[in-house]
C-alpha cells in the first residue's frame, strides 16, 4: 500500500555521478533498488522490496505520462523520460530515467530494469509547465479519460517541437551540463 505522505518544497537532487538503479518484476513490484535509490527516496530496502514502483510518485506527474511509460514498456520498447518523484519525507528529485523490458535466457519477459540520472535543469525547465498543462487536462476530464487526453496534448507538444516522436524530444532536452 502507498503511504499517505504530504509533499513538500524540499528538493533533494542527484550528484552528477549518481546513478539510481532498480528493477521491478512484471506488474511494478520493485525486486531490487541500489544504495543510491534507498538514500535519496529515503526508503530502507524493507519498505521498496515487493512494493509498487509507484510508491515514489509525485502527486505533479501527470498520469498520461505514466500511460504512456506503460504503453511503450508493453510494445517492449524503452522508455525514456523525465520523472518527479516523491520521498518518504515529502520532498521530490527529478530524475532522467530509462527504462527497459528484462528478459530471461528463453526471451520470456521477466520484469523491467531502470537506470536513473541527474536531469539537466533546462530539462526540468521545460518538461515542468508541459506536465503542469496535462495536469490541468487530467483534472478537467473523467478518471477514464483523463490519461488519454492528456496524451493527446503531449503528442501535440512533440509535434510543435519538430521532434519526430516523444524519445527523439527526451533525448533533445537530455543534454547533460557541459556537453554541447
Amino acid at each position: 500500500m502507498k503511504p499517505n505522505i504530504t509533499p513538500t518544497q524540499h528538493e533533494r537532487r542527484l550528484g552528477e555521478d549518481d546513478f539510481i538503479v532498480s528493477k521491478t518484476d512484471t506488474s511494478g513490484r520493485i525486486t531490487y533498488a541500489n544504495r543510491i535509490f534507498m538514500e535519496i527516496a529515503g526508503y530502507p530496502e524493507s519498505e521498496l522490496l515487493g512494493v509498487q514502483h509507484n510508491i515514489i510518485r509525485h502527486p505533479d506527474m501527470p498520469r498520461g505520462v505514466f500511460r504512456f511509460l506503460w504503453d511503450t514498456l508493453k510494445a517492449g520498447e524503452e522508455f525514456s523520460g523525465f520523472v518527479k518523484n516523491l520521498c518518504a519525507d515529502g520532498g521530490y528529485y527529478w530524475v532522467f530515467a530509462n527504462i527497459t523490458p528484462d528478459y530471461d535466457i528463453n526471451g520470456k519477459l521477466v520484469g523491467y530494469y531502470s537506470v536513473r540520472r541527474k536531469p539537466p535543469q533546462s530539462a526540468i525547465n521545460t518538461i515542468t509547465p508541459i506536465y503542469q498543462e496535462m495536469l490541468a487536462i487530467e483534472r478537467q476530464n473523467s478518471a477514464k479519460d483523463a490519461p488519454s487526453k492528456s496524451i493527446a496534448y503531449l503528442v501535440d507538444v512533440v509535434k510543435q517541437s519538430g521532434a519526430k516522436d516523444y524519445a527523439s524530444l527526451v533525448m533533445n532536452l537530455y543534454k547533460p551540463e557541459g556537453v554541447v
